[in-house]
């Protein structure tokens, strides 16, 4: 039995946010993310918002992915309201923040997708862009025009040689699917930046000195067929296995 158990354990528990309720009171999440883990050898669990002892649930998961969704309430980081900002959900805020600060103090594995970056980077001291266009331009496209285009766009990213996000994807200049309209201003102290668009957004961080905690400003879930993108996901996988061995 306990040899069993052993080996049940290789296959990894890892915890995915969720979207808050909508309005019919549903948590939702796309099946992208779940298949993804399972692809690569995980056991997806999923985390929706609201839960009032991360503790606990952390010691339930090898590894956790904080992933993409609507913005997080301005007045969190400092920032200023703007027009843009949409979809934000105080219960997710919370949750999320908490449960990253713990993830973190514990050297859980982790990985931030486009919102999840933004959590990970506010939640250890970092703040916002609050509209990429507003200071970056438009020479890039970081979501289509329309907002309820659900397919995201694609641009380059430039990634840092000789770091984890380089090791995870394989390639030194990814093409990725973008769907987002904040982005980080400063890194929080203990990240740094390990890649960026051309027009200098901030499209990856790591973490310092955790194991293992890399957070991606794109979708590496809605690209399926990219070896190196799902590399991301097999990254989080082995390093939730070196975790529990």
């Amino acid at each position: 039995m306990l040899k069993l158990k052993a080996m049940l354990k290789l296959n990894p528990v890892i915890g995915i946010t969720m979207y808050g309720k909508n309005e019919e009171g549903e948590y939702s999440l796309q099946s992208a993310y779940i298949t993804a883990i399972r692809d690569a050898g995980g056991i997806p669990l999923l985390l929706p918002p609201g839960e009032q002892n991360p503790h606990l649930l952390l010691s339930k998961l090898d590894g956790i992915i904080f992933a993409g969704g609507g913005d997080i309430e301005p007045q969190i980081y400092n920032g200023e309201h703007h027009p843009a900002v949409y979809a934000v959900d105080p219960e997710r805020d919370r949750f999320e923040i908490s449960l990253a600060k713990l993830a973190l103090s514990q050297n859980v594995p982790i990985l931030g997708i486009c919102r999840g970056l933004q959590v990970l980077n506010v939640a250890d001291g970092g703040d916002l862009v609050a509209h990429v266009p507003d200071r970056f331009g438009t020479d890039i496209a970081h979501r289509r025009d329309h907002e309820s285009e659900t397919k995201g766009t694609l641009h380059l990213v430039e990634v840092t040689s000789d770091t984890k996000l380089a090791i995870a994807l394989g390639v030194s200049t990814a093409e990725v699917t973008s769907w987002h309209h904040q982005a980080i201003l400063n890194v929080a102290p203990n990240w740094e930046i390990v890649a960026k668009a051309p027009d200098g957004v901030v499209e990856a961080i790591e973490h310092k000195h955790h194991p293992w905690a890399i957070a991606v400003q794109w979708h590496p879930e809605m690209a399926s067929n990219d070896v190196a993108q799902q590399g991301l996901f097999q990254g989080l996988v082995a390093a939730a296995i070196k975790i529990i061995r």
